[in-house]
């Protein structure tokens, strides 16, 4: 299947043009009533290539390139810290372990991440998005090399708000890809997110707009595990964990809100997308068994 993509870039170039040039439209809309068929793709995030000034972490990416390329999955999502504390001489060998996964490889960059250096080596369009079969995956850079918290301008406010009506005229449900979670989260959590005043109004505003389309939110940047929220609406809001470390912050013995489940160990997430559920598989590495979550979602 080819892949369609959609950059900020292009959306910036070509506004005050007419709405054919931006939007593609199908032959036919789905049939009412018919299933969507299963998906399924791999997450894996925060793998900070150069921790330390050592190659442990270089070390790390290479196994789990190789496992996430063993893995089921129609493409990959990296959610963000590709590298650690901007290290330039670290993306090459970020990019020779990727070379490994033979499967379609969409990255975030997270604030570790220059915006320049994520251009060089990785992608030129930060915000982007592309079309998987009845899924269209939207991808944002909302993260400050200079802070924990993140961001969402007026500008990729306005991309994204493209994006979603393409994606309704195409009868594509949405599935939005960030670094840094938009979901509020204080004590005992980490504390880092996009404040109100940062665009979080703004992207909630539009969320529920297109809440009975959108799968899910995920992001990164925790080392926590794997984390989430479901209390805006039918919306999953879901941080995964860290393919380098994950520290236990007792979350669930504090009645944090959310879930956070009882694994800690660096892995990636299997993601199955199914008529009614989203299923998480997260795979510590060198585990024969990963810890699942079954998450109810409502068909668009």
């Amino acid at each position: 299947m080819n892949t369609i993509s959609y950059t900020r870039r292009r959306f910036l170039g070509t506004v005050g043009a007419t709405a054919t040039t931006l939007v593609l439209r199908p032959s036919s809309l789905r049939a009412a009533g018919e299933k969507r068929s299963d998906l399924a793709f791999v997450v894996v995030t925060d793998t900070h290539l150069g921790y330390n000034d050592k190659d442990s972490a270089e070390q790390q990416w290479l196994k789990t390139a190789a496992a996430i390329d063993a893995a089921p999955g129609a493409f990959v999502l990296h959610l963000g810290d590709i590298v650690d504390g901007g290290r330039e001489a670290q993306y090459p060998k970020y990019v020779a372990g990727r070379k490994l996964i033979r499967k379609p490889v969409h990255e975030v960059p997270g604030n570790h991440d220059p915006a320049e250096l994520f251009r060089k080596y990785v992608r030129p369009d930060i915000d982007m998005a592309f079309d998987h079969d009845w899924l269209r995956v939207v991808l944002l850079g909302n993260a400050h090399r200079d802070s924990h918290d993140g961001f969402i301008t007026a500008d990729q406010i306005s991309w994204l708000t493209d994006q979603c009506a393409g994606a309704a005229k195409q009868d594509k449900l949405l599935l939005f890809a960030m670094h840094v979670p938009v979901h509020e989260n204080k004590h005992p959590d980490r504390g880092w997110f996009v404040k109100p005043a940062s665009g979080q109004k703004e992207f909630y505003a539009l969320l529920g707009s297109h809440a009975e389309r959108t799968v899910a939110v995920l992001h990164g940047h925790f080392h926590n595990g794997l984390r989430g929220w479901s209390d805006h609406g039918p919306v999953h809001e879901i941080v995964f964990p860290s393919a380098l470390y994950n520290q236990d912050r007792g979350l669930e013995k504090q009645n944090a809100p959310g879930y956070n489940l009882p694994e800690f160990r660096a892995g990636f997430t299997r993601v199955n997308i199914r008529d009614g559920a989203i299923e998480l598989s997260y795979q510590p590495l060198g585990a024969e068994q990963p810890a699942t979550k079954t998450l109810a979602r409502k068909p668009a």
